[in-house]
């Protein structure tokens, strides 16, 4: 047996020890998710408290024990952990009966300009990952021997736009080169690659859906969903992607943290929490945790699954929307009815209100002319618009769009249109709809 395939069996056992556990619990009732996630609270705390310096001082600072906490709404009597926290006390936070050798050092955070480094636990974390992955993917018929289009800022190799991936059956595309010019070659490759899923980020579908709508190009036939995560995705993204590819669009929303993740069902929009992968509060500006169903507030998320580099109470900076407390698929999951997205994801008006991105839906007939679009916000109640003009833009174009916005912004943002050759990708090959630049003490009362 070669070395490569012995290393991969541990990674293996742990997918499908996770997977098992998923296709059961799936059919467990309230009452027993419950106790396992008490069960799984109780063992983190202990081991937390036994093997994490950074977790040991908090108990102690607090004078509390592990045993103190034994729901999840006890864990209001533990701090909240901030990103500038957790990377103050990184070290800290590492787990001393692990070995140096089983620790992988991760970053991520380019979307909320504070850098995040923290730990997984090598050959398990993303083994781990992968089983929920799969299980969500499972409510929209997703077989490993599916072929897959991925649209995820891949970096493919000098001078290439794409390359074949696990054992062919994936195509890895590169968000980097998705121009006007490149963008009919992608078209036809992936058309002769006949994938059953395109997964990728929602900005980077969304650039392949306008173009194919703009040139009537007839969607996919083989294409039976479209899978988006690691972005918000928006409602009018939504929209353009269903009618442009004529199928499903599945949304999922976690964090490279690993601290939560939830996916729609087969039934429903609405993204179920897994209660395995953690825990979830949703938190209000006092602080206090929301009630009742349409409330929004910032998700505070516990991980249950990484034990190398425990997060507890972690401030995602996401905002959400509870939702209901069931849905007619039977799951007996807590649910978000949408997410909002980061904090960085809204602009702030000049008396202080949060817009979410969410709410300025570009997809109307007055951004016909628009290639690409960005706003940018430095100052409270100003912000500018970049646009990337298509040929037959006009001056018109400007009215109707400054029109539109002064009416979605209701009058408290004044908007500046700046026209540019280009918007930059972030290095991970995003499109960022806003560029949030709000000094910290702007961000002070909001509502």
């Amino acid at each position: 047996m070669t070395a490569r395939v012995l290393r991969l069996l541990p990674a293996y056992s742990v997918y499908r020890e996770t997977y098992a556990l998923l296709r059961q619990s799936c059919r467990w009732n309230r009452e027993e998710i419950a106790a396992y996630q008490a069960e799984a609270l109780s063992h983190l705390l202990e081991h937390a408290y036994e093997n994490v310096p950074y977790y040991r001082r908090i108990f102690r600072e607090r004078s509390l024990a592990p045993e103190d906490i034994e729901t999840p709404a006890d864990l209001a009597l533990l701090p909240l952990l901030t990103r500038e926290i957790l990377q103050a006390n990184l070290p800290d936070l590492k787990a001393r009966n692990y070995p140096e050798s089983a620790f992988e050092y991760v970053t991520t955070g380019g979307s909320t300009g504070i850098p995040v480094g923290f730990y997984y636990e090598k050959g398990v974390s993303r083994a781990r990952e992968w089983a929920f992955m799969k299980t969500q993917w499972d409510r929209v018929g997703y077989r490993f021997t599916d072929r897959c289009v991925v649209l995820r800022g891949h970096v493919v190799g000098a001078g290439a736009c794409w390359r074949r991936t696990l054992f062919g059956r994936w195509l890895l595309m590169s968000s980097y080169h998705m121009t006007g010019e490149t963008l009919p070659a992608y078209i036809d490759r992936i058309r002769k690659f006949r994938p059953r899923f395109i997964q990728g980020y929602p900005s980077m579908v969304v650039i392949l859906a306008r173009y194919m709508r703009e040139h009537d190009i007839e969607p996919f036939p083989t294409v039976q969903a479209i899978l988006c995560g690691s972005e918000n995705l928006y409602p009018w993204q939504r929209d353009l992607l269903t009618e442009t590819f004529d199928c499903r669009v599945f949304s999922w929303y976690g964090n490279s943290e690993q601290t939560v993740l939830a996916g729609e069902c087969e039934v429903s929009t609405h993204y179920h929490i897994f209660p395995e992968y953690g825990i979830v509060e949703l938190i209000g500006q006092d602080g206090r945790p929301i009630e009742g169903p349409g409330v929004m507030g910032e998700v505070v998320a516990t991980g249950l699954t990484n034990f190398i580099c425990p997060l507890i109470r972690y401030r995602t900076m996401d905002v959400a929307v509870l939702g209901a407390n069931s849905c007619a698929c039977g799951r007996p999951y807590p649910m978000l009815e949408r997410v909002e997205g980061r904090l960085q994801e809204f602009i702030v008006t000049k008396d202080r209100r949060l817009i979410s991105m969410t709410a300025v839906n570009m997809h109307s007939d007055i951004f016909d002319n628009v290639a690409q679009f960005q706003f940018h916000q430095e100052k409270r109640g100003m912000a500018i618009l970049r646009i990337v003009r298509k040929p037959g833009y006009g001056d018109r174009d400007t009215k109707r769009i400054l029109r539109e916005l002064d009416r979605k912004f209701d009058g408290d943002v004044d908007m500046t249109i700046c026209f540019v050759d280009e918007i930059p990708r972030t290095r991970r090959g995003k499109h960022r709809f806003l560029v949030q630049d709000l000094p910290p003490d702007q961000w002070d009362n909001l509502t």
